[in-house]
């Protein structure tokens, strides 16, 4: 009996973190792909024009328009919902001139394809009272839904042209439409970078498999923890600043289309390269050098913070103050989740649970989850 009961003892770890570990995966499975819709509008004199992108998965989330339940969306099954959108979007969607409301109104809808699935992409006209000056955008798409869904605005009046994050906490926005305010750009490429790094979880679990063993040292083929403080903290700076001075070169060539590389091909690397960091926590390979990984996948990451910013754009006269504004917020959001975990895994580096439970579990679930993604964006086709 005494056996058994010291056997069960042992196994109590393990059998918490597996099952911590699985609800980790479910979560962040239908997690990973965060949540964007993306709004173009034209200022022509009393008129604006445009048209509103909502994913497919968001709009069955919205109304839903899988009327077989098979959790297969067809064509003809979002024609259908289609003026069930209509009317949705009309309720959650508004523009003001003057603070007066325009009459808006849908064309047909058509379908675009984006690397991370399809988009229900409907045209729209917003008839206004008199010339807009000032407009007024009401965005609450996906309240009350998903409360991590942004909507990417884009909005030009003849040469001037703006772009800014909606929804979230700000349900309505208001704009000068011919005079852009380089302060709002900085501040909304912020927001926007701070909140691409905490809703793109495939870039916080690569952080995190290099900020694992950041708390431990190899020796005689064993990971034992850190004596103090100051290695683990040397070890996290020269990860993160390779991670950063990575992404960031990579960020700007893109953003400047100095270089470019195809979207898909990005987020199957990127989701790769989380598997590769990964399974270097269970079978070590690169232990004294991780920052030289973390800047080699930097690299790629960064093209993949670009795709943020191919959506958005950078506003003519504002380029280099918004994507300073938006490197500037995913190193905020980056350091705010470093300082959140840092504490919690250095408690616990001492302990057998981290070195045999944490540790190694954590990374496999990191790497099968990785692994998930990477035959989505890379095998199976968008949908």
């Amino acid at each position: 009996m005494s056996g058994r009961r010291t056997a069960s003892r042992r196994a109590w770890p393990w059998r918490i973190a597996g099952a911590f570990m699985a609800c980790a995966f479910a979560a962040a499975a239908h997690a990973h792909i965060a949540s964007s819709g993306f709004l173009v509008a034209n200022v022509d004199g009393p008129n604006v024009t445009g048209s509103i992108e909502l994913a497919v998965r968001d709009v069955e989330l919205a109304v839903g328009v899988d009327a077989n339940r098979d959790n297969k969306i067809t064509w003809r099954e979002l024609r259908e919902g289609e003026p069930q959108l209509a009317r949705y979007l009309e309720a959650h969607l508004s523009f003001a001139a003057q603070h007066d409301a325009c009459k808006l109104s849908f064309q047909a809808l058509q379908v675009n394809d984006r690397v991370d699935g399809s988009y229900a992409w409907l045209p729209y006209t917003a008839r206004c009272a008199g010339p807009v000056r000032d407009l007024t955008i009401g965005y609450s798409l996906m309240a009350g839904i998903d409360p991590s869904h942004r909507g990417l605005l884009t909005l030009t009046a003849g040469n001037a042209v703006q772009t800014a994050v909606l929804g979230g906490a700000a349900a309505q926005s208001a704009f000068a439409v011919f005079a852009p305010s380089r302060w709002r750009a900085f501040v909304d490429y912020f927001h926007a970078g701070v909140w691409h790094i905490w809703s793109g979880i495939d870039h916080l679990l690569f952080l995190l498999s290099l900020l694992l063993p950041a708390v431990l040292l190899r020796k005689s083929g064993r990971w034992e923890p850190v004596p103090e403080a100051r290695p683990a903290l040397i070890s996290i700076f020269k990860v993160v600043t390779a991670f950063t001075l990575a992404h960031s070169l990579t960020l700007t060539l893109a953003a400047l289309d100095i270089v470019r590389l195809p979207s898909r091909l990005t987020e199957s690397i990127i989701a790769a390269s989380i598997i590769v960091a990964a399974l270097n926590n269970i079978f070590p390979v690169v232990t004294e050098s991780r920052a030289r990984i973390a800047f080699a996948f930097g690299l790629l990451h960064g093209f993949g913070f670009a795709s943020v910013l191919a959506d958005m754009g950078l506003p003519h006269g504002a380029r280099i103050v918004s994507l300073l504004a938006f490197n500037v917020g995913i190193e905020t959001g980056q350091m705010a989740v470093v300082l959140s975990v840092m504490p919690v895994i250095y408690a616990l580096r001492a302990g057998v649970f981290y070195r045999r439970a944490i540790m190694p579990w954590g990374s496999a679930a990191i790497a099968a989850l990785a692994l998930v993604w990477l035959v989505q964006r890379a095998v199976l086709p968008t949908g």
